[in-house]
């Protein structure tokens, strides 16, 4: 059962809608019950809020009848509404959880705040933004009501959009959000972080004029309206425009970047794709640090198998329009993906470990069974993936090349590079290579005395 309370209230069992006919009254009582899921809700509290402060007399007997209506509607779907004690709870049906989208929402900016890429916090940010289909209960509730449920997930919402803008100046997306954080802006005009991120935004793309007006009508709204002026960051931002400060100027590229397409990729440094894989996570030696993180999405998986030729051009435009179209399944197919490439990195540095052989031998064995045999234009057969992988092509393409790294005997020349600020993997057939082909491991390693 799934229920989405991010806009107009909806009800759906295996896509189809359910509790269309219910009274308003009844949709929002449940709704309070799913923001409190598996807690109790008084019957006080209920009629509190679904009155506001003048319930008829009959509200107890009300709610009763309302609760009988809705265990009857959701029964049979597995949604059971409990009384404990002077209350009602939505308790987890004995199919499993209950999808809910304000919970996902929740879950996806818990996750994004810990993400240390700028990239995948977009990503998750994104995610979870576009769960909003509009106000919270926007079909079953008032402003007040709205208020009173739904003000920590409003300011959730916000904060969100404010990390997501500081997040694309990370990634020099500001061209972008200059145009995106306007619509925004007129409707939270007084939000400091948004201001201070399309300020940012306007300088980058050489609009500092624009950037101050924007300032000069911020401080005049915030005396006009809260009497109050600009807080120290936006102010100390606003001096740092007037003085052209070289610090705000556009954030570098990712470092040891390849723009291909819409998408950033690490440069080629092993010879082989199954090495490139495991350096598609530049500083496997050290910290992750920020941009670090190749594979941020299913399209960076796609275009990067596509750059490697594991698969062709034709199925890289195709894997990603089906990608748009099934979110869930590739953000499944990239979690797959990364979890390959972390152990065939444990299985290439470290022979003995039999726990991650067996891990990458499995999905060797799995992509074998979704291969075919095909004639290339040159004329020759090869194995290729069959498209009845979906969109799990790139990840049985590249499992295809792991296994064949691992049956030639090249693979005990493979070697990683011991700067702690890189590890990535290449081969050494002349047994002479200390670093790896960037070059720049060693250097900074002999400038530090060696």
């Amino acid at each position: 059962m799934e229920f989405q309370l991010l806009g107009p209230f909806a009800a759906r069992h295996e896509g189809r809608q359910v509790l269309v006919g219910s009274r308003r009254q009844e949709r929002c009582l449940l709704a309070v019950l799913l923001l409190h899921a598996g807690r109790a809700v008084p019957t006080d509290r209920l009629i509190d809020l679904l009155w506001d402060d003048e319930p008829p007399a009959s509200a107890r007997a009300t709610v009763h009848t309302y609760v009988g209506r809705l265990r009857a509607a959701l029964r049979p779907h597995g949604v059971s509404v409990e009384t404990r004690h002077d209350g009602y709870a939505v308790e987890q049906g004995p199919q499993g959880p209950h999808g809910l989208d304000v919970q996902e929402f929740v879950g996806l900016v818990g996750q994004a705040a810990d993400a240390g890429d700028p990239a995948e916090r977009i990503r998750l940010y994104d995610q979870a933004l576009g769960l909003w289909r509009g106000p919270l209960l926007a079909d079953v509730a008032d402003d007040r009501l709205r208020s009173r449920l739904g003000a920590t997930l409003g300011e959730l919402r916000l904060s969100a959009l404010e990390r997501r803008a500081e997040a694309q100046l990370a990634m020099g997306l500001h061209d972008r959000l200059a145009a995106d954080l306007t619509p925004l802006l007129e409707e939270h005009p007084t939000r400091e972080r948004l201001v201070g991120a399309r300020m940012t935004a306007l300088y980058r793309t050489g609009r500092q004029a624009d950037a101050l007006q924007l300032y000069d009508r911020t401080r005049d709204l915030l005396a006009d309206e809260l009497g109050i002026d600009p807080g120290r960051e936006l102010r100390t931002l606003h001096e740092r425009i007037l003085n052209a400060d070289p610090r705000l100027d556009r954030p570098p590229v990712p470092v040891y970047a390849v723009r291909v397409g819409d998408q950033w990729l690490p440069w080629s440094t092993s010879g082989h794709p199954a090495l490139e894989f495991c350096n598609t996570y530049a500083g496997w030696g050290g910290e992750r640090l920020p941009g670090s993180e190749w594979l941020r999405g299913y399209a960076t998986l796609a275009v990067w198998a596509g750059h490697l030729d594991l698969i062709e051009d034709r199925q890289v435009t195709r894997l990603r329009e089906q990608a748009l179209r099934q979110p869930a399944e590739a953000a499944a197919v990239l979690t797959e993906a990364r979890r390959l490439r972390t152990d065939l990195y444990a299985c290439l540095t470290d022979p003995q470990d039999g726990r991650a052989f067996k891990a990458v031998a499995a999905a060797v064995e799995d992509a074998a069974r979704l291969s075919v045999f095909t004639r290339g234009e040159d004329g020759l057969g090869r194995w290729q993936p069959s498209p009845s992988a979906g969109l799990r092509l790139p990840v049985c393409a590249v499992a295809r090349s792991a296994g064949e790294l691992l049956a030639d005997p090249r693979r005990f020349t493979v070697r990683g590079c011991p700067s702690l600020d890189c590890g990535w993997l290449f081969l050494d057939e002349s047994g002479r290579r200390r670093w790896c082909s960037l070059a720049t491991c060693g250097a900074k390693r002999s400038a530090g005395g060696r």
